[in-house]
């Protein structure tokens, strides 16, 4: 049994960055949410900001349930 190093290092990689891009986005959709409860004039903009970091947050979770689920991913994604 070989262990192939660079498959194994794209999934850390990919990994890394994905939990990254998660964290990030919804801890920028947590700070719009303050900015808009803490705004004096409308609290719109940085509402529809912090809702749109929550949608690519759930998109990007629901895309890495679609590759690891064979099924979803033969389905969905036609491979």
């Amino acid at each position: 049994m070989t262990i192939e190093w660079n498959a194994f290092l794209i999934v850390a990689v990919v990994t890394w960055v994905a939990a990254l891009f998660i964290v990030g986005a919804y801890s920028l959709g947590v700070r719009m949410l303050a900015v808009g409860e803490d705004a004096k004039g409308s609290a719109l903009p940085s509402r529809l900001a912090a809702y749109g970091c929550f949608a690519m947050c759930g998109i990007v979770v629901l895309f890495g349930i679609v590759l690891i689920v064979p099924a979803l991913s033969e389905r969905i994604l036609g491979s």
